[in-house]
């Protein structure tokens, strides 16, 4: 069997789909992208087209580090996310050959079911605890939401109250039936992280996400340190090479690798492997599409640490497009009181609507993430 071409399909709202396709007509389906970068990340995969033409979809291990070494220069968002989607769709290829979802062909699974996690609020979030209830009657129990809105390197106390304040309302609504976990999305600077997670610690968040950028990892052991809440990260990484000093230094105890970002399956395999010999939790980050969650759910369910998985549902995001609008196999991505079975279909267990897809793609929106800005007027993470 030959690789004979490669075609991505930007569709709304902020994904970007690839499909592979063989001299015997078998496909696959991968979900290579970065949110507000899908045409740099759509000509990475372009650029990597000559290493896949004519060669053997079999050889994935062969492909992946061609891929990565081949080219000299290798890493970060761009290039391990074209990987990342190329490396999904070679899976989806091999299980639909072998007839066996993938997970059987990493070993079997590890469990019965994944439990899966939804977001509530938005960027600046509101309404909180009428979106839970609602999330409550499909059977979530176990949400994540913004911790903060823009904040300073060094800000105020009121708007420390502030983000106590919402949580303090969660749990007074309620107690301890539900679990959530709180993302500082980059947002806070060590000097406030200290604060903050010293305030909210009487809370008992189920964790505490980003809680400072992943390019100041050198905090996660000293927030560790003054805190018990659990700290996770991971997103903003995307090989093992970048988590193996974070995982030596230690500080987390989750660990969220992106399918769509960090090089695929292949790459999170090993991810995941590395974190469970330091004892670290592993939970899947996927804000994405059904492409890139299917190839989570498949290291979930061979994964022993894993013990949340993401999940875009309802999303704040998701403006012109869900999750299972391009999904013709609904059914088996059903949430049953929070827990998800494993995908039965071979491959990645994903029939995906390619009609359905090329009709979307043809007005794909360029979606960007908004630029927010200080009182001072300098710029602010989002």
């Amino acid at each position: 069997m030959k690789i004979t071409k490669l075609t991505t399909y930007r569709v709304p709202p902020r994904w970007m789909l690839l499909k592979i396709e063989t001299d015997e007509g078998v496909v696959g389906w991968g979900e290579p992208v970065i949110e507000g970068r899908a045409r740099t990340v759509e000509t990475a995969v372009q650029e990597m087209e000559p290493y896949l033409i004519g060669q053997d979809p079999a050889r994935i291990n062969d492909l992946w580090q061609t891929m990565y070494r081949a080219g000299f220069y290798r890493g970060g968002a761009i290039l391990m996310s074209a990987i990342a989607g190329i490396d999904q769709a070679l899976w989806d290829i091999k299980g639909k050959v072998l007839g066996k979802p993938v997970y059987e062909l990493l070993g079997g699974l590890v469990r019965d079911r994944m439990k899966m996690y939804s977001w509530v609020g938005g960027d600046r979030p509101s309404d909180i605890i009428e979106q839970i209830r609602t999330l409550q009657k499909g059977g979530f129990n176990t949400f994540k939401m913004n911790g903060t809105e823009e904040l300073g390197m060094l800000d105020t106390s009121a708007k420390v109250d502030e983000a106590v304040r919402r949580v303090a309302e969660i749990r007074d609504a309620f107690g301890t039936t539900i679990e959530f976990g709180l993302d500082f999305h980059g947002r806070v600077a060590a000097p406030m992280a200290k604060t903050l997670l010293r305030e909210l610690e009487q809370f008992r968040p189920l964790f505490v996400e980003e809680p400072v950028l992943a390019e100041q990892a050198e905090y996660y052991p000293r927030l560790a340190e003054m805190t018990s809440i659990p700290l996770a990260a991971g997103e903003r990484m995307y090989s093992r090479f970048e988590f193996k000093n974070v995982f030596a230094a230690g500080g987390l105890s989750i660990v969220q690798p992106d399918l769509s970002h960090a090089g695929g399956i292949t790459e999170c395999l090993k991810i995941a492997s590395m974190a469970e010999a330091y004892d670290i939790t592993l939970a899947p980050h996927c804000p994405l599409g059904p492409v890139a969650l299917a190839a989570c759910l498949q290291v979930d369910f061979v994964s022993y640490n894993a013990v949340l998985q993401e999940q875009s549902m309802g999303i704040h995001y998701n403006k012109g497009g869900e999750l299972l609008d391009y999904v013709i196999n609904k059914e088996d991505f059903k949430i049953i009181d929070g827990y998800c079975n494993p995908l039965p279909k071979p491959g990645l267990g994903v029939e995906v609507d390619e009609a359905r897809v090329i009709e979307a793609s043809k007005n794909a929106p360029d979606w960007r993430n908004p630029v927010w800005r200080h009182d001072d007027g300098s710029v602010a993470e989002w």
